[in-house]
């Protein structure tokens, strides 16, 4: 793995205003009782956007974290989208029942997020960073003894991403304060202010430092602007608009192409455009990685690191041009898979890549186990503190099928409501309210979900016993299958190019035969086959 020393990241920092100024070892804190968590969450990040997997790119810090700890690359979201996947990261509970449902503005008043039980279990807990469970408020949640976040989406610049020159704020413990310099950077900073200056030793610790990173539209720092400039980036193969590409796709997917979500708007020039905007956005996780080298040095130094548990992860994969989409939401493998890495010297091991499927739906509880609190009868995750120290192995595990939900959003109305389950590797995806195929991959043989088998007859106990169990896990806590869906307040984005892809054909296979004139229809084959599993 390439590297660039910790202390020259740390002084880059130092000479960008940010206050992470070393601590001398002698005030090592003694907190055996209970272990402290350091929770890294990022917006949009795929699985593969590290140097240690793709060395192309440069991320010594986050390369150091993995080096130090266990790597799981199948890691995934049970929603794939902001606001639904932040709710199910913070109540333990899949997005039926806590009923944050898409992006638009929901309310959080049923709900209780899981640092409550450590602050009653003696922790002090801070919350820096995106909260965006939806647009309009910013001001501290309960469970949070320090806060400090923003609007929505926030900006990565103090004076907006687009020109726009107005004043950003952030919410520092209800107080409006101006923003300064760049995002993650100053997150950073009261970051550390808050670990050095604010919190009280005597207490284990739960920090929860959300960023905005690497969400799109993405504005690098100074400092790693055109980092990547001479780095030629890779048009995936499925992302061309080929009959290849296209063959047995549900027609919304091919639709899509010509969305907000798709290749088309977006990127009218062609495709090598999409990689342009690829690399601003793998530029700016440098950034991120500096604040995690800036971590890193801090605990380090105080001898915190070997009662801190560091865990990485994000709300949402993403897909680049993946099936001509971008953006998230969908149940492909791109967009429901996050890169996840947690490490504590002696408790996780070294440089160990796990197969073992962690969900966000998972974490809640096994943050309340590392903090000896048992998790609460509505959670509906597991605890997977064995799996994370390696005192129980993913193949023994007791594995849940992967249930996937996402419903339909009208802000952005181009995705469908999709549900989708995997067990034993192979995966059954259902749209809902729309007019189109199933979808049935084999991921071992197809990890690119090119060949969908829903047609293949040899496949059909496999096709009927996922739809079974996916409609028998989809029931929420009152044991209903339900569809819920925020009020709509707009058309959205419902934009198409004219010169764009045309709109999908109905599949070959639904396809009747021309009736000979005069006769009717054959209406007990059209039958025969409509009811066949």
């Amino acid at each position: 793995m390439s590297k660039v020393t910790l202390p020259v990241v740390w002084l880059l920092l130092s000479w960008l205003g940010l206050t992470a100024v070393a601590v001398s070892a002698d005030t090592v804190e003694k907190s055996d009782a209970k272990k402290n968590v350091v929770f890294i969450l990022l917006d949009d990040l795929p699985t593969d956007n590290f140097g240690f997997v793709n060395p192309r790119l440069n991320t010594p810090n986050i390369d150091t974290l993995a080096e130090q700890g266990t790597y799981f690359p199948g890691a995934a979201v049970t929603t794939s989208l902001c606001s639904p996947s932040r709710a199910t990261i913070l109540t333990g509970m899949t997005t039926r029942n806590h009923r944050i449902v898409d992006n638009n503005d929901s309310s959080e008043d049923h709900l209780t997020y899981f640092p409550s039980y450590l602050q009653e279990a003696g922790y002090e807990t801070a919350f820096i960073g995106k909260w965006h469970l939806g647009r309009k408020t910013d001001n501290p949640r309960p469970g949070f003894d320090y806060w400090v976040s923003f609007k929505g989406q926030g900006t990565y610049l103090p004076k907006g991403d687009f020109g726009e020159n107005q004043t950003q704020t952030l919410n520092v413990n209800g107080e409006d304060v101006e923003r300064t310099t760049y995002m993650t950077d100053e997150l950073t900073n009261y970051q550390m202010h808050w670990l050095k200056e604010l919190r009280d030793p005597s207490k284990p610790f739960f920090l929860y430092m959300s960023h905005k990173a690497v969400h799109t539209v993405c504005r690098p720092a100074q400092r790693h602007k055109n980092q990547y400039a001479d780095l030629t980036m890779e048009i995936p193969d499925n992302a061309h608009n080929t009959e290849k590409n296209n063959r047995n796709k549900p027609m919304w997917v091919q639709n899509q192409r010509n969305s907000w979500h798709g290749s088309d708007i977006k990127h009218p020039q062609g495709l090598e455009t999409m990689m342009d905007e690829k690399r601003d956005c793998d530029q700016v996780l440098s950034a991120v990685d500096d604040s995690v080298g800036v971590t890193l040095q801090y605990l380090k130094e105080t001898g915190l690191d070997k009662n801190t548990m560091v865990v990485f992860f994000s709300d949402n994969g993403y897909l680049w041009g993946q099936h001509g989409l971008t953006d998230k939401r969908n149940a492909y493998e791109e967009s429901v898979r996050v890169p996840m890495i947690v490490s504590l010297p002696g408790l996780v091991p070294e440089g160990k890549v796990s197969d073992a499927r962690i969900r966000n739906l998972d974490l809640a509880p096994t943050f309340l186990a590392i903090a000896g609190v048992n998790a609460p009868e509505h959670f509906d995750g597991q605890n997977t503190l064995p799996i994370i120290t390696g005192d129980a192995s993913w193949e023994e595990w007791d594995q849940q099928d992967f249930v996937y939900e996402y419903y339909w959003e009208w802000t952005f109305p181009a995705t469908p409501t999709t549900f989708s389950i995997v067990r034993d590797n192979m995966k059954y995806i259902q749209y809902h309210g729309i007019w189109d195929l199933e979808e049935l991959y084999d991921l071992d043989k197809d990890p690119n979900e090119m060949n969908n088998l829903i047609f293949d007859e040899q496949y059909e106990n496999v096709r009927v016993d996922l739809r079974e169990r996916l409609y028998r896990q989809l029931t929420n806590n009152r044991g209903l299958n339900t569809v819920p869906y925020t009020e709509r307040k707009s058309r959205g984005f419902v934009y198409r190019r004219e010169s764009g892809a045309d709109q999908a054909r109905f599949p070959e296979q639904w396809m009747l035969e021309t009736t000979p004139p005069g006769k009717p229809l054959d209406f007990p084959t059209v039958y025969e086959q409509a009811v066949k599993r």
